[in-house]
């Protein structure tokens, strides 16, 4: 068992790393006041190759491992987990979902602008819409519905709580086209944003991740092409848990950064601010934080990359992946609250940044799936063995 990073993966990271400083430390305060998207982040990940990291260099990816995309979410979301949630959904479930299940001429007309990120110097990137009103955790109630009409299907329904949903191009729909046969009468379609009868609510004003674009998608007699269903009709339901677990890896590497950031700030600040005549990091109960801090993110780290390696194995990641998303999440929000409290007063102002990084970790522990559902998945996997 070797533990040591390979050449490709430090300069993955050192790559990740100076971008977050030089590109997205700049301003994040401004942005995540004003909601404001950061497409201009967005733009140069993809000249790096950052928004298709484990997509084959045949359809324009960077051909990398999944560890490699686990640091380089870790050290953009240290900075800004806005930047990296709209990344994690371009990489984890569009361009996963579409090159794992995609027909070749998907992967061609789609998967390869996302990879790139870009399409005719344009901005391109995808959406995952799985989510509605009344179906959160439980997955299976899908009230969107695709009617079969000999060539195309008719989408009708609403989708909420999507990243992306106001900037990207495509869209991964899952909705319901036989409501006889449950959760096996789902399906997943390609539809593209500027498609007749596609409506963009507006964008959500939230606790954390303010920057990222979150809004709810409504569909009106959009005719959908037949060869945009992904697989057979009823895959649907599958694909949707086949992909949000290595979108959970995603989530996992993002709240390992919120907390690794939240860290290093308080490592720093603890160094700094003196109290009764010696920095406070020399005192038994400041030191014993960042003792359990630096603890809990090792921890979570090797679970990341633990599921990190089985994806890249082809094992079943289910488990692993699991495991990383609820341990991590969880680190994160324990992490930043500690990191606030280790800050004081200084901790609750916007320009020591542990704010929002602490409001950033909550959403960790509630999309792809929340700590409870992470937690039914376990019991479920450690049962069956």
């Amino acid at each position: 068992m070797n533990f040591q990073l390979s050449e490709e993966h430090l300069m993955i990271q050192q790559a990740a790393r100076d971008f977050a400083q030089a590109e997205c430390l700049p301003g994040v305060i401004e942005r995540d006041e004003k909601m404001q998207f950061p497409r201009e982040q967005l733009e140069k990940l993809a000249d790096l190759g950052f928004l298709g990291m484990m997509v084959s260099t045949d359809y324009g990816g960077a051909g990398l491992d999944t560890v490699s995309y686990v640091l380089a979410m870790e050290e953009i979301s240290k900075v800004d987990a806005s930047v990296s949630v709209c990344m994690s959904v371009n990489n984890s479930l569009v361009c996963y979902g579409l090159e794992a299940y995609g027909t070749e001429e998907q992967k061609q007309k789609y998967l390869t602008p996302l990879a790139q990120g870009k399409k005719d110097g344009a901005l391109y990137t995808g959406a995952f819409l799985l989510s509605e009103p009344e179906a959160g955790s439980d997955a299976t109630s899908q009230r969107t519905t695709a009617e079969d009409k000999g060539d195309h299907y008719l989408l009708n329904g609403t989708k909420n709580w999507i990243t992306n949903g106001g900037t990207a191009s495509v869209y991964l729909v899952i909705a319901q086209t036989d409501p006889s046969k449950g959760h096996k009468g789902i399906s997943v379609f390609i539809v593209e944003k500027s498609w007749p009868g596609v409506v963009v609510g507006g964008k959500e004003n939230k606790l954390g991740i303010r920057a990222s674009d979150t809004h709810t998608i409504m569909f009106n007699d959009v005719k959908v092409p037949k060869e945009n269903r992904i697989g057979e009709d009823g895959f649907g339901f599958k694909f949707a848990m086949k992909t949000l677990a290595g979108g959970r890896i995603g989530i996992a590497s993002q709240a390992l950064g919120i907390a690794s950031g939240a860290y290093e700030l308080s490592l720093k600040y603890s160094k700094e601010r003196k109290a009764f005549g010696k920095p406070i990091s020399e005192h038994q109960a400041i030191a014993f934080k960042l003792a359990d801090m630096a603890t809990r993110i090792e921890a979570a780290k090797l679970l990341c990359f633990k599921a990190s390696f089985d994806k890249d194995q082809k094992r079943d990641y289910t488990l692993s992946a699991s495991m990383a998303k609820v341990f991590a999440s969880e680190t994160a929000m324990w992490t930043t609250v500690e990191a606030v409290q280790i800050h004081g007063g200084y901790g609750y102002v916007k320009e020591y940044h542990v704010e929002r990084l602490m409001r950033d970790a909550k959403i960790t522990q509630i999309y792809e799936g929340t700590s409870e559902v992470q937690r039914i998945v376990i019991g479920r996997e450690i049962i069956k063995q």
